[in-house]
């Protein structure tokens, strides 16, 4: 691909940004959104040998500047948030700021601001060539939008990340978002912008935050079919999730033909969070990273960014998640019957008081029915994969039955 600079032998083709400084994103003791889910995640990784892997190269972060930022955001927005961190007694809740879900807290805009720059230097390692692809596990802050915070989230990183990619040249991008929640800032930064397609899949908004990612939502008039949403009935598990995913996504981002895939990679979705009301495992989020990995191989180059995102409990779930996701990403996947290293679950231990899981995975059983086996008018599933294939694929010239 032309607007990217050529590899060579000698570059390091996996950029990770583990760094300690972002747990400085922190919304207080009592919220969710627990900073101790990245130091729990980063010390699972260096324990299976992830971030010594010799194709991968750890990074700092750093925040980013207000011009970085105003690539997605408003400089208005910019200054709201520069203006509550600097007083955490102001709320400006018009914008989201100093609300339940996104309290206000010291030095706020300058904690925001390296999420978005980690998400930033895996677009530059792509675009400079040095890496073929990258992990921000402490990114995938989809809920921002150009003007307002919302539901833990203040910058949009992954947002940035696909901005500086278009702004490099690149000439489109797919982004993949299955975090239990629907990704919609993303969506509506992207909205009326053919060069990005936001595919969604997560928990219907008629039962969960942010009430929105149904499938009549297809992008604005300048780019039409670039919005898909795959909107799940409660208590959807693997098997109904994996189904969903795979009659939709391989063959929209195939038709879309993007030069990078950048996804985000919430775990809320899983049967023990607290915030969410799907029923998946480790397994198969695995398996939905591992199918990532493999359309990115086959539609670019194996160019994708994998971000992070929602996940709430965070020692079953959130470290073994994302470090399957880390070494996928490395092309090192691990096996899920590997034993969770013994010092990291001492660690649990003494400083959680929480007995960790034995092993990276949980014996789940992942089949799933392909959509072309035949398709179930009277499942609530099946309604809603149908309901998204009928709006968005006859756009690609795909027929919503049977491609």
């Amino acid at each position: 691909m032309s607007s990217f600079a050529s590899s060579g032998p000698a570059a390091v083709p996996t950029s990770i940004v583990a760094d300690a400084a972002m747990s400085a994103y922190n919304f207080g003791p009592n919220h969710p959104m627990s900073p101790k889910r990245l130091d729990l995640t980063a010390r699972l990784a260096k324990e299976l040998g992830i971030f010594d892997l010799p194709n991968v190269a750890v990074l700092d972060s750093y925040v980013a500047s207000d011009d970085e930022l105003a690539t997605v955001h408003s400089r208005e927005y910019i200054a709201a948030v520069r203006r509550v961190g600097a007083d955490p007694s102001l709320s400006e809740p018009e914008r989201g700021l100093g609300t339940e879900d996104d309290p206000a807290f010291a030095r706020m805009h300058e904690a925001s601001a390296r999420l978005g720059g980690a998400s930033l230097l895996l677009s530059d390692a792509l675009i400079a060539g040095t890496a073929i692809r990258g992990v921000n596990f402490g990114g995938g802050m989809h809920h921002a939008s150009r003007e307002k915070a919302g539901g833990f989230c203040i910058y949009n990183d992954a947002a940035m990340a696909v901005q500086r990619l278009l702004d490099s040249g690149v000439g489109k991008v797919a982004y993949i978002d299955i975090d239990a929640h629907h990704g919609d800032g993303t969506q509506n930064i992207f909205f009326n912008e053919p060069r990005v397609m936001t595919i969604s899949l997560h928990e219907s908004g008629l039962t969960l935050f942010p009430g929105t990612g149904f499938a009549n939502e297809i992008g604005g008039p300048k780019a039409e079919g670039t919005a898909v949403n795959v909107s799940l009935p409660a208590g959807t598990g693997d098997a109904g999730w994996l189904r969903a995913f795979h009659s939709v996504v391989p063959a929209l981002v195939e038709a879309f033909a993007p030069d990078v895939i950048l996804s985000q990679h919430g775990c809320d979705s899983h049967r023990e969070d607290p915030l969410a009301h799907l029923n998946t495992s480790v397994d198969a989020q695995r398996e939905a990273a591992l199918s990532i990995s493999a359309l990115a191989d086959k539609v670019c180059g194996g160019r994708w960014i994998a971000v992070g995102g929602g996940g709430y409990n965070i020692v079953s779930v959130v470290p073994r998640v994302w470090s399957h996701l880390m070494a996928i990403v490395a092309g090192k996947p691990i096996q899920l019957r590997t034993a969770v290293p013994q010092p990291w679950r001492e660690y649990v231990q003494e400083n959680f008081g929480q007995v960790a899981p034995l092993l990276m995975g949980e014996d789940a059983d992942t089949w799933w029915r392909s959509w072309e086996v035949g398709y179930n008018p009277s499942d609530a599933l099946d309604r809603t994969v149908m309901a998204t294939r009928k709006a968005v694929f006859p756009l690609y010239g795909l027929d919503p039955w049977f491609d």
